[in-house]
């Protein structure tokens, strides 16, 4: 996407700061809905054409990448991913803050990465304060994020770990885990058992093995 000239209510969003949703803001994000329902419209053979919108749309984005439809974004802009990103259908990413991908992450259908939050006390969330507030998430390498799983503001996920389906992540989780749950939680290592007793034996769906 073109660089966007941020308006002071922006640049405290960035910076994790309470902020306004302001008529500024609003305009950069309907220009974003247009580009994405162009995306969603598109036929999915048409690959070059989806590619296109998606180069546009995100801060950047490496190569070999796939993200299904219907996708959903609040600026787009504030999206990274490295290499072989694959994003299944239905997901949503609120990147009121930064969310940065790593290589190779698998996202399964219906995950959502929300970097926008509300602030707790009702006063303050209803206008005409209506204050909210956003942190970035990051998403390391070789990551499988499981369907219908939620990641919350300010979160980072580790190298090589999986979380499981329906998890709800409110921490950041380390590097070489399988982690389930609400609230998420680490299960077990990812280690090299993993690797031989799934190519020696017919696989288990238990992620606790």
């Amino acid at each position: 996407m073109e660089k966007v000239t941020w308006p002071e209510a922006g640049k405290r969003m960035l910076a994790g700061k309470a902020f306004r949703q302001t008529d500024e803001l609003l305009e950069i994000r309907l220009q974003t809905r247009r580009e994405v329902k162009s995306f969603n419209d598109i036929d999915p053979a048409d690959l070059k054409s989806r590619e296109q919108i998606i180069r546009r749309l995100f801060g950047t984005i490496g190569k070999d990448f796939y993200i299904d439809s219907p996708f959903h974004c609040d600026y787009g802009v504030n999206i990274n991913a490295g290499d072989n990103l694959k994003v299944n259908m239905g997901c949503t990413f609120l990147d009121s803050n930064v969310i940065n991908i790593g290589n190779d992450v698998l996202i399964a259908p219906n995950v959502g990465l929300y970097t926008a939050g509300h602030i707790v006390d009702p006063e303050l969330r209803k206008k005409p304060s209506a204050l909210q507030y956003a942190l970035p998430i990051n998403i390391g390498n070789n990551v499988w994020i499981g369907a219908q799983s939620i990641v919350l503001p300010g979160v980072t996920v580790g190298d090589n770990t999986i979380i499981g389906a329906g998890s709800v992540v409110t921490r950041d989780l380390p590097a070489n885990v399988v982690a389930v749950g609400n609230p998420c939680h680490v299960l077990r290592q990812v280690n090299d058992r993993d690797k031989h007793e799934f190519l020696d034996r017919p696989f288990s769906a238990a992620m606790d093995d």
